[in-house]
């Protein structure tokens, strides 16, 4: 196995009313706090008049930032980064799902940084210092509460891109699961596949690691299994909002990774559809994710599917070991599609094979994606393909 570094420093308040700490914990780092937050929905719920009291009662100068993007755009970015620059803000507040932290972490590093936003994704900007960030998720998927990365579109370009930076990992998030009962059962369940998909990026690997990782993320995999259909038909249920709040953070801050250094393969492919079709993330995973699985299947990679198959889905040992793996993909869609209820193909979201080639091209940097199974052009059309 390979030798690695694991430090995740970010401070988490996790369980219900956990906010009376947030203005003692932004007072740390500064007096003036730049909220974001996306469509209004904070509003609704009554959190943001939680938030701004608790401001207030900190003795803070509160400004605003609204209307980020579910797939958050750079326009956003550069925007906060001028408000920041302008008031001379000190603490980032970002309040919302993994598409307003995201947002949020691009414009910690653009305070820094006089030109565009958009260099920073082009990797033109070696991002050293950040503004710090303090979260308040409403949503479990995307694990930006407590990971250093973020992904940005550009639709100007038609891209989206993924990036990350040990400066902008959130110096605190807080994490109550009361605040994603009113998440309704489709972002529910696009959130349970993107953080489902997270794990198996880093578990299907033929690299020789810690067995005690793979048991990790096989636990984390059957959480979100065995909870986020619990979650979808009983919104209030507070065991299951907390466990898939939980595993959804250590999905993705880097603790399953161990010394794994294999490329991930479904989230670049994914990435291309969103960016040009602005679909929601986890709905694009889930449809790409069992076809992927298929695609990869092979005699060279039949023991890992053996493995997950047996320990995650419960499949008869004493099977053959390809037979295993079939019906461990079998087992995958019917999740998806059936018990989740998300749609099961591009064509049923009115995508075709117009932007294939592009598309493609685009997610193997018109090279190839190095993943489990290293995937040129042509296998990612194929793969996409196998989703109409």
């Amino acid at each position: 196995m390979n030798h690695f570094v694991y430090e995740i420093p970010t401070k988490v308040y996790f369980g219900e009313n956990q906010l009376v700490n947030l203005g003692e914990e932004l007072r740390k780092y500064g007096k003036k706090v730049l909220l974001t937050y996306g469509g209004g929905s904070i509003k609704k719920i009554g959190l943001y008049d939680k938030v701004v009291e608790e401001i207030k009662k900190a003795g803070l100068e509160l400004f605003e930032l609204s209307g980020i993007d579910p797939n958050p755009r750079v326009a956003s970015v550069n925007a906060g980064a001028e408000i920041c620059k302008k008031e001379g803000i000190e603490v980032l507040l970002a309040v919302g799902g993994g598409s307003v932290l995201d947002c949020t972490k691009f414009i910690a590093a653009a305070n820094y940084y006089e030109g565009d936003a958009w260099d920073i994704l082009l990797g033109k900007v070696d991002v050293k210092k950040c503004l710090p960030i303090v979260t308040v998720l409403t949503l479990s998927a995307t694990g930006s509460e407590m990971d250093n990365g973020g992904v940005i579109s550009n639709p100007d370009t038609q891209d989206k891109i993924g990036m990350g930076f040990p400066a902008m990992l959130p110096k605190v998030s807080f994490l109550d699961p009361t605040l994603t009962y009113t998440v309704n059962g489709f972002q529910t369940a696009c959130g349970a596949a993107d953080m489902l998909n997270h794990i198996l990026e880093v578990y299907f690997n033929m690299e020789q690691d810690l067995y005690m990782l793979d048991t990790v993320m096989e636990g984390l995999m059957r959480t979100i299994i065995k909870y986020a259909p619990i979650a979808m038909k009983e919104p209030e249920n507070y065991e299951a909002r907390a466990n898939l709040m939980w595993t959804s953070s250590w999905a993705i801050n880097g603790f399953i990774d161990g010394g794994k250094s294999q490329a991930w393969s479904c989230h670049p492919i994914e990435h291309e559809l969103s960016a040009i079709y602005d679909i929601t993330h986890g709905l694009g995973l889930a449809i790409l994710t069992p076809r992927w699985l298929e695609y990869t299947l092979d005699e060279a990679t039949v023991s890992k599917f053996y493995q997950f198959g047996t320990n995650v889905f419960d499949i008869d040992r004493n099977l053959a070991p390809m037979e295993v793996a079939k019906k461990s993909i079998e087992k995958m869609s019917e999740f998806l599609f059936e018990t989740l209820e998300l749609q099961s193909t591009l064509t049923e979201i009115s995508i075709d094979d117009t932007n294939f080639e592009i598309m493609a091209e685009k997610a193997c940097q018109n090279d190839v994606i190095p993943g489990f199974k290293p995937l040129t052009k042509q296998d990612i059309i194929n793969i996409y393909r196998m989703c109409l």
